[in-house]
């Protein structure tokens, strides 16, 4: 079970991905939370520090499902989480864009509502470009794995394309996107022809 600070982050996320940073307050986050009146103030003293701690909550969750994602999709005799393949890869990151825009859009539109608050507030910057160095991290040794010649360079160009997917269809929608074929094909560009990984 969740625990009270874990809670009023969750909170925090949904009010952002549903109502934008005006709607950010204690209350509806207590309310939200459905937490006793004060609990968000006793856990984060200033709306700056709520705000972070919701930049650090969404990085946590990403993350994880970043690592589950890629889970799914490891063969069990392997001992690292890396796709096996590029086929693998793409669907892998075809299926995190898909949750992105599906079960976690609140926490996607919340990502972008902080996304453009840092336009003012260079604290707010600041974190969100760690939490998103820290994703663009995790594609690294992907890449590596599939013969990459510059994994942390190809790592980037590749996020950047999915983030990218995922905010024009936040933002305009197009109806039967299917974000797997971008993907593959940012993929195909990246790696070298042939089998990559493979020996």
């Amino acid at each position: 079970m969740a625990g009270r600070r874990e809670q009023v982050l969750d909170a925090a996320v949904e009010i952002l991905g549903t109502g934008g940073l005006r709607r950010l307050t204690y209350q509806a986050v207590d309310a939200a939370a459905n937490a006793p009146a004060g609990t968000a103030s006793n856990h984060f003293r200033s709306r700056d520090l709520l705000v972070a701690g919701v930049v650090d909550h969404l990085e946590t969750l990403d993350a994880r499902d970043w690592a589950e994602f890629a889970a799914e999709r490891t063969p069990e005799h392997t001992s690292e989480r890396t796709p096996e393949g590029p086929e693998a890869l793409s669907a892998t990151l075809a299926g995190l864009v898909r949750h992105a825009l599906g079960p976690a859009r609140h926490r996607t539109a919340a990502r972008y509502t902080l996304a453009l608050e840092g336009l003012a507030r260079p604290a707010v910057r600041t974190s969100l470009a760690r939490a998103q160095e820290s994703l663009r991290g995790l594609l690294a040794p992907w890449l590596e794995s599939l013969g990459s010649t510059d994994p942390a360079a190809h790592g980037r160009i590749l996020f950047d394309y999915v983030d990218g997917a995922i905010f024009h269809q936040v933002t305009l929608p197009t109806e039967d996107f299917d974000p797997e074929p971008g993907i593959r094909a940012v993929l195909t560009g990246l790696l070298p022809r042939g089998e990559p990984g493979r020996d």
